[in-house]
């Protein structure tokens, strides 16, 4: 690694373990300290003491930075996250971006906070419990998250804006203090000059390509200014698939682009050097107001006001000297940009480009011309670096995502440029309209790049997981580059890399093995019911004597698709469909072919009967059901408990979801007693079950993804030795803690599908054991364990 890199990694290492525990960042800085007061003494006679000495002084900066805030911070999040209800006031400071469950979320600057209706920040004033609640000056970070269904009016940076919901506590290292999930919101002030003009910028050009055909529109508002609010779900997939998610990102390519620009006109104009750099760093900035400062562009940007400074000064520019001062400066004015994926993946492809392409192109030219070996080392060495970041985002590698960047690369710098005349010209609309239709034409050609390379056999090669996935293919992507370097000294060196690539393509394969067709062997052979990790929805598993019901599919048929490959399922019985919510029948065409009888609640959207229409074409028998409906399940017997025969006054959805009682109807049935609850909601759950006689159930599927609408009267009623929770990342905060508070008083161990994966669980000498993918059960006391 070049000496300029190893510094930079060193104080982002340590900048990352301040973040991460706060509550030792004051002793880290005492030691970082101390370490470079005395590091000139120990290292004076053996040299090459400045770098480490910078870098230990850099690092105590940056702790002392954590060390001071986190007091304070900490104070809020407490508040905060203790409380059943907070309001927010505070000016947003980022964009709003999709999250996955298909909500938004943006950060804000809140300067107010109420806990309860006591403050937890803010200024002091009449009425409130200082106290109770002592003021606290300046602003903390939070993370808004807007359900997909709240109606939300324009939001952006500048925008000052009041919301109130449930905070949680955030993830470790991250900026915010606490994930708030909005229930309400509404602008207390609109966005104030330069950031409500760079505003109104964004949403003109967005509807400007809207009015243009096909992906391309969409996909334009990303390409010149990262704006992908317009990119369709189908798109955003071909481009993850393509590897060409990166164009939709602001990155150093555009701010080089915007500065050389400016610069060059300028100097075609012969206006005088100061003139032209002053006027380059306003045109930075302004970029930056545009754009929003993410990180990437942070990052991007600081490099390119560092360029310029070098200018001024009159010293050479070295592109990794750059980047390590831009990283260093990034990092000690804001530590957690050191937790930031988005901050990381933005550093890693910029160096290396700088470290990588070099010798990548020297080596590809022995096997091709010189051209175009030059041509694809660029994107090679931008996917190499980047790749085992992108792998703790989603473990599968783009097979053919250096032959798509090829492609587009040509298409991707019109695209930009003229992309962002268009926005900003467009109080002269003829202009704008003429410059975004020439813009759309490279647009359309990335966009037709993504959907024909992503649709190619093998696609996206399935990888190993977390953090043992990200090594192993750093293992392969460094064992890559030595293998391509030239002959000579490096024989060894190259020979070795291809060992390495060899093992852990093994290893590798190996799993992917046993995640697809081996997939059985990974689960025990004996269960009866099985709870499939399909992220933020439900999709339960039934076996009884050899014969199959599911519950529900969840939102995604390839991860249904899987669990039943991993159960061993080929054929389903009966498959239930509690209601109609796409996180539980998105992945409905798993069944299709394979199902006997499909048993469902009222349908409501024409979209739902023709769900069932379709499942029907496929031979599925369709049995509308209600309170009282029954059938068998091998040895077991099944019961509906509700909606009620007559549902006036229930309307489809959440409350009239199929309630499901499956208990052994003989002695040879192993299936543990369960109750599996939809999506009710608490005033539901109590009417479904106003006659429940039954207090001994092993199972109960609790209601909603765990959310708070639930009556602890009936969990307490059920006495279920076992909750299982289907969740996964969402804009709701599910499971919320009231319902996991009311679960743990009734006596239930509780298994979660984000935390603990794929659950099984079997019934024996009165006990249900559990066996689970990952993680322990939570709270409980009688519940076997086996996993």
């Amino acid at each position: 690694m070049p000496a300029l890199l190893a510094p930079a990694a060193l104080l982002w290492a340590l900048v990352l373990a301040a973040v991460a525990v706060p509550e030792a960042a004051v002793w880290m800085a005492v030691v970082t300290g101390g370490t470079a007061a005395a590091c000139p003494l120990i290292l004076r006679r053996r040299g090459g003491a400045l770098p480490i000495l910078v870098v230990l002084v850099l690092a105590s900066c940056g702790a002392a930075h954590v060390a001071v805030l986190f007091p304070a911070r900490e104070s809020v999040a407490t508040q905060m996250t203790g409380a059943a209800t907070v309001s927010v006031q505070g000016v947003i400071v980022s964009k709003a971006e999709s999250t996955a469950a298909g909500g938004h979320g943006v950060d804000v600057r809140a300067d107010d906070i109420l806990a309860d209706g006591t403050a937890a920040i803010g200024a002091d004033s009449p009425g409130r419990d200082a106290d109770r609640a002592p003021w606290r000056p300046g602003s903390v970070p939070v993370r808004l998250i807007l359900p997909p269904d709240l109606d939300a009016p324009p939001l952006g940076p500048g925008v000052r804006v009041t919301a109130e919901g449930q905070a949680v506590p955030a993830r470790a290292a991250d900026r915010s203090v606490a994930v708030v999930f909005v229930r309400e919101i509404a602008v207390a002030t609109p966005a104030q000059g330069a950031a409500a003009l760079a505003m109104d910028l964004r949403r003109g050009f967005v509807a400007l390509a809207a009015a243009l055909p096909g992906p391309g529109a969409g996909l334009l508002p990303g390409l010149a200014i990262g704006d992908t609010s317009a990119v369709d779900d189908d798109l955003r997939t071909a481009m993850q698939d393509s590897s060409l998610t990166h164009l939709t990102a602001v990155s150093g390519a555009n701010c080089a682009l915007v500065v050389a620009l400016t610069f060059g006109a300028l100097s075609l104009l012969r206006a005088p050097r100061w003139a032209r750099i002053l006027v380059s760093l306003a045109t930075l900035g302004g970029f930056v107001i545009l754009v929003t400062p993410e990180p990437s562009v942070v990052r991007a940007a600081t490099m390119a006001a560092i360029a310029l400074l070098a200018l001024v000064l009159n010293r050479p520019v070295a592109g990794l000297g750059v980047l390590a001062c831009a990283v260093a400066g990034s990092l000690l004015a804001d530590p957690w940009l050191a937790s930031s994926l988005g901050f990381a993946l933005s550093a890693s492809a910029t160096a290396g480009l700088l470290v990588l392409a070099r010798p990548l192109a020297a080596g590809l030219a022995r096997f091709m011309p010189r051209p175009l070996s030059a041509a694809l080392a660029v994107p090679l060495a931008a996917q190499l670096a980047c790749g085992p970041l992108l792998i703790l985002i989603d473990p599968q590698v783009p097979v053919y995502g250096v032959v798509a960047n090829l492609l587009a690369a040509p298409a991707a710098p019109l695209a930009t440029i003229v992309g962002l005349a268009a926005c900003i010209v467009q109080p002269i609309a003829p202009v704008a309209q003429v410059l975004t239709a020439i813009a759309w034409v490279p647009s359309a050609w990335i966009a037709a790049t993504a959907q024909v390379v992503s649709s190619w056999p093998g696609a996206r090669l399935p990888w190993l997981s977390g953090l043992g996935g990200a090594l192993a293919l750093a293992l392969v992507s460094a064992a890559i580059v030595l293998a391509l370097m030239r002959p000579g000294r490096w024989g060894r060196m190259r020979l070795l890399g291809l060992v390495v690539t060899a093992a852990v393509a093994g290893s590798g394969i190996g799993g992917i093995l046993l995640a697809r067709p081996l997939a059985p062997l990974t689960t025990p052979d004996e269960w009866s019911v099985a709870q499939c990790d399909v992220g933020q929805g439900d999709a339960l598993v039934l076996r009884d004597a050899g014969r199959i019901a599911t519950i529900d599919t969840g939102p995604d048929a390839d991860l249904f698709g899987r669990c039943l490959d991993r159960l061993g399922v080929t054929r389903i019985d009966v498959a239930f469909l509690t209601h109609f919510d796409h996180d539980h029948v998105g992945g409905s065409s798993v069944l299709a072919g394979r199902t006997g009888t499909i048993v469902h609640g009222p349908p409501g959207e024409p979209a739902d009967r023709a769900l069932l229409s379709g499942l029907a074409e496929a031979g599925a028998r369709l049995m509308p059901a209600s309170e009282g409906a029954t059938g068998s399940l091998g040895n077991a017997q099944w019961r509906v408990l509700w909606p009620p025969r007559s549902t006036s006054g229930v309307e489809p959805g959440n409350d009239a979801s199929l309630v499901v009682d499956v208990r052994a109807s003989t002695v040879a049935s192993e299936m543990p007693t369960g109750l599996y609850l939809g999506d009710l909601s608490a005033s539901a759950q109590r009417l479904a079950l106003r006659d429940l006689h039954t207090v001994s159930y092993d199972v109960v599927k609790v209601a909603h993804h765990g959310s708070a609408d639930q009556d602890a009267a009936v969990y307490d009623r059920v006495g279920a030795a076992v909750a299982m929770i289907g969740v996964g990342e969402n804009d709701y905060g599910h499971p919320r803690a009231e319902a996991l508070d009311l679960l743990h008083a009734a006596g239930s161990a509780v298994v979660r599908s984000d935390l603990h994966g794929l659950v099984v669980l079997r019934r024996e000498d009165d006990a249900v054991h559990v066996w689970r993918e990952r993680g322990p059960a939570t709270g409980g006391s009688d519940v076997g364990g086996d996993g």
